[in-house]
């Protein structure tokens, strides 16, 4: 009777395996069959997403989609950008109606375990800020007592900013709005004291929408932790791992120097790492269910991470965040891609 429940057992392990051989890659497979990729962005914050007028869209979480269609599709072009508020957001990877969430998004617990979906990677580490404008003299956001703060309703903004309030009793008077373009007029224009959300999105602000970006000023102190990257929904573990490894081949490319210009030029290099990262001796691919080549394509049509960051929101763009916390893992940054091997 041993034997017996033993055979049963492994019988029983052997059809779920199966089972979830015939389930897992179903998104590859509808993403390949219909020869686009569907991305939820933000509808318009300048470093991350936004576009111009001639539709064209540009940022760091666009970018991440163009690697993901170059990798899966070998076109960065063969994605359907759907500009999503906050409140839009979750609901639409829910439903199905994007494949992917790129949309300057804080990974926390209640999201990752409770809405049906799942985060794969961290692109971009940022906290909450303020901003306020020169003449009011306000200092540090202690002194943000009973004032009026602009904040975006759905996001963790919110209830980071009510538990500030709390915490150090300044009796904060939030000014809620669901869109993100009504929450910049009514500050500029004066409705609200101070203007909350995460830092980079406030320096994207500044740079792009204030009338004169020198009378506004970002206050020091942050107020949380908001680790920002894409999400999908559960249940895909193949479209899960070229997701995440997408981007760590991105990070890899920068700590070894290889670039969107010199990317062809390095499959003649000796580097076995730098040869596995763009195809030209072992087959890493296709323990994703992709060709050899699906990193060069990647970094081809984005650059590396570093490439990334500067060209939307660091050195060469109007935002010029320093890297911080978002360089490379040996120059004091916490961005860290496991091998690829």
């Amino acid at each position: 009777m041993r034997r017996l429940n033993g055979y049963t057992f492994v019988l029983g392990c052997l059809l779920t395996l199966c089972l979830f051989e015939a389930q897992a890659g179903k998104l590859l497979e509808s993403i390949q069959q219909r020869g686009q990729l569907i991305c939820g962005v933000n509808t318009g914050l300048p470093g991350f997403s936004q576009a111009d007028n001639q539709g064209r869209w540009s940022g760091l979480d666009i970018d991440l989609c163009k690697a993901v269609a170059a990798a899966i599709l070998k076109d960065p072009n063969k994605v359907k950008y759907v500009p999503l508020n906050a409140q839009q957001r979750f609901t639409a990877l829910q439903s199905g109606e994007v494949d992917l969430l790129s949309r300057n998004t804080t990974w926390t617990l209640s999201r990752d375990a409770s809405l049906g979906i799942v985060f794969s990677v961290v692109t971009f580490y940022d906290g909450q800020g303020f901003m306020v404008t020169k003449k009011s003299q306000i200092k540090n956001a202690r002194q943000l007592k009973n004032a009026t703060v602009c904040v975006q309703s759905g996001t963790t903004t919110e209830k980071n900013l009510s538990d500030f309030s709390k915490k150090y009793q300044l009796n904060i008077k939030p000014v809620v709005f669901e869109k993100l373009e009504a929450a910049n007029t009514a500050y500029f224009s004066g409705r609200c004291q101070a203007y909350t959300t995460d830092a980079s999105g406030l320096a994207s602000i500044r740079a792009k929408e204030a009338p004169d970006p020198n009378q506004h000023v970002l206050l020091p102190e942050l107020i949380s932790k908001e680790p920002l990257g894409p999400a999908i929904r559960r249940g895909d573990d193949e479209f899960f791992s070229i997701l995440k490894w997408t981007f760590y081949a991105l990070l890899e490319a920068e700590e070894y120097g290889i670039t969107q210009e010199n990317v062809e030029k390095m499959k003649q290099s000796p580097e076995p790492t730098i040869k596995r990262i763009i195809g030209s001796s072992e087959d890493m691919g296709k323990m994703l269910g992709l060709d050899k080549d699906w990193a060069n394509r990647a970094i081809k049509a984005v650059g590396n991470y570093g490439e990334i960051f500067d060209r939307n929101v660091g050195a060469q763009s109007s935002i010029k965040l320093p890297r911080g916390l978002n360089n490379l893992w040996n120059k004091g940054g916490l961005q860290y891609a496991p091998p690829i091997r």
